[in-house]
């Protein structure tokens, strides 16, 4: 492959680091001209995964868990000083001649400009907007959690929790034949809920019978709401991480003699029913595929601006709106 090589200088970057319990900072880095298989991206947005660098930022990520919460780019170790986030969403400016001047998808934490293998690397199609492609990650994470649950047509399906990944996992769901699609959550999420084909309840007003439900609160209360949605032999997917703090789940009542099952969801492994066929990049391009639906686009109207990110963050994560997009300034 023949590359195109820039001849200009070193450039210096800035990154977000999260440096003590409810601290962050923005660093420098010196990112040098990139050598042949790898490109140089000038950021244009990133998303802030809210559940996961919350916990982060809280210093809740527990030491049995340090090696797997590693992110694919992340620099520095848990639980501090460390360099996260797998959100990022640039246009390459030096690099290989099929990647040059396109807008790509990378796991890379927060940071205005950085060098990447570019096999790392996933083009935006051109039906994407790159700030709607920061949804990238949390939506192979819905998808693996469709999968994961067996869903499929005309199934009674709640979802408890209208965060980014909750949301997402109405809006696939919503998309299946016949499917009814309910989201549960304590905060209004009505409007957003019917833009993307589902309707909406306050937990005390939460279906039952259902075929499968989703939990997406990280919250004791949503599981429990979630347990008291299914029906019989129903199945609860849950896809909250809590880090180091413990949950407690009432599983007495009707759990053992409705004979519902509790299973876990996580992004890291392709779910067991596509595993034989489907590797990491496949699925990523399935969720890069679903996220034509310009339906999404109300999931990241927010936005931050990366230089007030030291000063904004613990609002963002403290708040109950949905996670903001940071911006970046052109490069």
């Amino acid at each position: 492959m023949v590359e195109r090589r820039s001849t200009g200088k070193i450039r210096v970057a800035k990154a977000l680091w999260y440096t003590a319990p409810g601290k962050v900072e923005l660093r420098t880095a010196q990112v040098p001209i990139p050598g042949p298989g790898h490109a140089q991206v000038q950021t244009l947005f990133t998303g802030i995964s809210r559940g996961t660098e919350r916990l982060i930022f809280s210093g809740s990520v527990g030491e049995s868990e340090w090696d797997r919460m590693r992110a694919p780019l992340q620099e520095g170790n848990f639980p501090f000083p460390v360099k996260y986030g797998y959100c990022a969403v640039g246009c390459v400016v030096v690099g290989p001649d099929k990647l040059l001047n396109k807008n790509v998808f990378c796991l890379h934490p927060h940071q205005d400009v950085f060098n990447v293998e570019a096999s790392r690397l996933t083009e935006v199609p051109a039906a994407v907007p790159a700030r709607r492609a920061t949804l990238t990650a949390n939506m192979e994470t819905a998808l693996n959690a469709l999968w994961d649950a067996g869903a499929g047509p005309a199934d009674k399906i709640v979802v408890v929790g209208g965060g980014i990944v909750g949301l997402l996992v109405a809006s696939i769901s919503a998309r299946l034949p016949g499917a009814d699609v309910t989201l549960v959550d304590v905060i209004d999420r009505s409007a957003l809920a019917q833009t993307l084909g589902a309707s909406f309840v306050t937990p005390d007003k939460s279906p039952t019978n259902a075929d499968i439900v989703f939990h997406a609160s990280a919250s004791a209360k949503g599981l429990e709401t979630a347990v008291g949605c299914a029906g019989f032999e129903g199945k609860i997917v849950e896809l909250s991480w809590y880090g180091d703090k413990p949950v407690r789940v009432n599983l007495g009542g009707a759990f053992h003699s409705q004979r519902l099952q509790l299973i876990s969801t996580q992004v890291g492994h392709v779910a067991t029913s596509r595993r034989v066929r489907w590797d990491y990049a496949r699925r990523l391009a399935a969720a890069m595929k679903l996220l034509e639906d310009p339906r999404l686009d109300a999931l990241v109207s927010d936005e931050v601006a990366f230089a007030d990110l030291p000063a904004k963050l613990a609002d963002v994560f403290a708040g109950t709106s949905l996670a903001p997009v940071v911006t970046y300034p052109e490069g």
